[in-house]
């Protein structure tokens, strides 16, 4: 016997369950968009305030304690409303922000300090002036941009070849063999050597070869390109790998000889990346002081010849403006604050240059 079953109502908005107005079933347990923001104004708030009221007050300690604020009302607020696990999930990415604003602050302070310092005499004297006879205010490191351009031009044209001859070796040629693994070996270690060990070999190189007490812009390019050269080997050597083995193969089986399809082939498909390499090594080797100091002595006046009488550097002319000040001391210090921007102002020129060569350079894709 059936039994007639009533049919089922369907469920009406009046029956469904009480929820606040504007709410909805997919955003339910979620916090509000506008949740980290104000949670960041109440912790800089209550870190300001309470510092404030202890008579303690400083941007260190309130942003620090900001932190731990901000931290504790996104665990609370996250676990109560969405759970522990989007809690944890919240957490996480707050420490890698607040990690990230941390790694970041130096390099803004960094920024600021030399733009606020070096701005002073950024003017047309500082550029075509040295300090030759200059005593006190003036002058200029005219001496020292040209020593700059002059060595770092000759340690690129010394280390990019060898160091792009020995990457190739190691990824077309040297698969396998003791020699490649050697080389390895030892670009590994000298990429981690002190600089002023370089600074060394080359002074003792000159010295042996030219007399001992022997300063110039050439050995300041031969110490500085040991520095550069373990760069360009490694940053290179990655590069190449990354090009497929697809591209050799088929070249192989057109008959084309290896040397001549790593040269068609293989770096024109590298080359952004090892372009790349080669200005991480330029701004790796570009501010070195060290080795300048033992290979290429200091001058206040200007010397464009590289194989004769000692040169100067920006990195050396900072290093003197600030160590050993005159009277003003103020005139000696803007000096060094200005060619450290200047400095900076050549890397990121050297920076774009390598931009722009590297994305000429890059494979072209065909839609």
């Amino acid at each position: 016997m059936t039994v007639p079953t009533r049919p089922v109502r369907p469920a009406s908005p009046a029956d469904a369950p009480d929820r606040p107005r504007g709410a909805s079933s997919l955003t339910a347990g979620q916090l509000p968009r506008l949740f980290t923001p104000a949670a960041v104004v109440v912790a800089l708030a209550v870190s300001a305030g309470a510092l404030a009221l202890a008579g303690v007050f400083g941007w260190i300690g309130a942003a620090a304690l900001a932190a731990v604020v901000y931290l504790l009302l996104v665990w609370t607020s996250s676990r109560l409303v969405e759970g522990p696990r989007r809690a944890r999930d919240r957490i996480m990415a707050a420490l890698t922000v607040l990690a990230f604003l941390l790694a970041l602050l130096p390099l803004v302070s960094l920024v600021v300090q030399t733009l606020g310092s070096g701005l002073e005499r950024l003017d047309a004297a500082y550029f075509s002036n040295s300090m030759r006879n200059v005593v006190g205010a003036g002058g200029g490191a005219v001496h020292a941009i040209y020593g700059t351009l002059i060595v770092t031009g000759l340690t690129t044209l010394i280390s990019v070849p060898i160091g792009l001859l020995c990457a190739i070796y190691l990824v077309e040629y040297g698969q396998g063999r003791r020699l490649a693994r050697s080389i390895t070996f030892f670009v590994d270690v000298m990429t981690g050597i002190p600089s002023i060990v370089a600074g060394l070999f080359a002074y003792a190189l000159f010295g042996v070869l030219f007399g001992p007490g022997t300063v110039n812009g050439l050995a300041g390019a031969v110490a500085l390109s040991v520095l550069m050269i373990p760069t360009i080997v490694r940053s290179a050597e990655e590069y190449l790998r990354l090009v497929p083995h697809e591209l050799r193969e088929a070249s192989y089986a057109l008959g084309v000889p290896k040397w001549r399809t790593i040269l068609k082939i293989v770096l024109p498909t590298a080359m952004a990346g090892i372009v790349t390499g080669v200005i991480l090594a330029i701004a790796r080797v570009i501010g070195e002081t060290a080795p300048l100091l033992v290979t290429m002595g200091y001058t206040d006046s200007l010397n464009v010849n590289p194989t004769a009488h000692a040169m100067t550097t920006l990195p050396v002319f900072v290093y003197y403006q600030f160590m050993q000040p005159g009277e003003p001391a103020a005139a000696y210090l803007t000096r060094a604050w200005t060619g450290a921007l200047t400095l900076v102002v050549i890397v990121m020129l050297l920076n774009a240059i390598g931009r722009l060569v590297a994305r000429r350079f890059a494979p072209k894709s065909h839609a």
